[in-house]
């Protein structure tokens, strides 16, 4: 019998996640509200369903008799595929709660308060008000941010009490659950990471860390705009981080799952587990790393979500410098394509432009205004890391 998964979402992300699963020769099944998303083109069958709406999505699961579902860098899908996994028995990265924990970033951050792991000062609210009663509590600057969204979306740095309501407004605004949270603004030694990795059977079996680079004249300079690998982060750093996620994995009782993971050490030399999401991350992060390290994420992601038994190579390495420029206007206006440098153009691996010439693109305010991706694979070290310090100057949306 044809394996049958449910995939939540309709984003081009999925489309390698497709792919990946009609090699294996599995019925895709996609869900969501938006009929016209690209994903539901490549789909075997396509349902017009929200993906929060849980118990519509169990009782659509169950109609069809599904064997795995999955929310792949969709973050409003991650806790309904491990409600509907738990309430069917199906393959999952843990418990219901569990997930729960790791989608709101007030619990994980209670979570890791609570069980010793390194975490910045924090609060949650509901309210301006509320905030504004316990802001004294910190030390300026902070992040506000809603508890429950991803892609940098409601982020703002408030540096001064005055800024409160304007952050707090746009936070909630992205909320789904009415709440964001407050926490110190750590500020990082290096470059902080924003990777995937995947556990098997409750182990920490591939682990990755980029170096994440932000655009400041960006109109939300907290969004990523660009990532690079491997990492210059410390390897002491990295040996550390690799501890703790191996630890939350156990500690959590996840099973075999890829995981968004983002850290970051602070400038008071501690290394911090910023995010944890049990999903891939978006802006094609697993791709470029199933390119460039030769393990599957995509395929092995695939294969647990319906069960199949998954191994991970004991040793793998990257094979060159890699990166990956994340297409952004800094204004509103039609698209007239990409300039290139020439200088970097021999190390261009792949072009993915999400618009066309003359479509309305708009300034970068988060993930979802992103215009498309460009992939490099750089021989030298030296010169990787020369390019990104200007690739926003090297790499330029055109607008007309």
């Amino acid at each position: 019998m044809m394996k049958k998964i449910l995939m939540l979402g309709g984003t081009r992300y999925l489309l390698p996640v497709i792919k990946s699963a009609h090699n294996k020769h599995y019925k895709v099944i996609t869900c969501d509200y938006i009929p016209d998303n690209i994903a539901h083109k490549y789909s075997d069958e396509y349902y017009n369903l929200s993906i929060t709406d849980k118990d519509q999505v169990l009782k659509l699961a169950k109609s069809l008799d599904i064997d795995g579902i999955m929310s792949f860098g969709t973050d409003p899908g991650v806790e309904t595929a491990a409600y509907v996994a738990e309430k069917m028995n199906l393959p999952s990265c843990g418990s219901y709660e569990t997930v729960c924990i790791l989608q709101r970033k007030s619990l994980f951050r209670e979570y890791l308060s609570r069980n010793g792991f390194n975490v910045p000062r924090f609060m949650s609210f509901r309210s301006i008000g509320e905030c504004k009663q316990a802001i004294d509590a910190f030390t300026m600057p902070v992040i506000v941010k809603p508890t429950d969204s991803a892609g940098s979306k409601g982020v703002m740095k408030v540096c001064e009490a005055e800024e409160l309501p304007l952050a707090v407004d746009n936070a909630l605004k992205y909320s789904r659950n009415g709440e964001f949270i407050v926490e110190e603004f750590i500020d990082p030694d290096g470059f902080a990471s924003d990777s995937d990795c995947f556990s098997v059977d409750g182990k920490l079996a591939f682990y990755s860390f980029s170096n994440q680079h932000f655009d400041k004249r960006a109109s939300n300079p907290f969004t990523p705009s660009a990532y690079s690998w491997p990492s210059s982060m410390p390897d002491a750093a990295k040996e550390y981080l690799v501890s703790e996620l191996d630890r939350l994995i156990g500690l959590m009782a996840l099973r075999t799952s890829l995981y968004n993971v983002e850290t970051r050490i602070g400038k008071n030399g501690k290394p911090y587990i910023m995010e944890f999401s049990p999903r891939g991350g978006g802006n094609r992060i697993s791709e470029i790393l199933s390119r460039a390290t030769g393990v599957d994420l995509i395929q092995k992601t695939v294969m647990a979500a319906v069960g199949e038994s998954v191994e991970i190579p004991e040793t793998y390495a990257f094979d060159g410098f890699w990166a990956e420029c994340i297409l952004h206007s800094y204004v509103n206006g039609k698209y007239d394509g990409i300039f290139i440098d020439p200088s970097v153009l021999p190390y261009v691996q792949e072009i993915d432009e999400w618009v066309k010439p003359g479509d309305e693109i708009n300034v970068f305010t988060g993930a979802n205004a992103a215009v498309g991706t460009i992939v490099f694979k750089f021989a030298d070290k030296d010169f990787a890391a020369s390019a990104m310090t200007n690739i926003f100057e090297l790499i330029k949306v055109k607008t007309k």
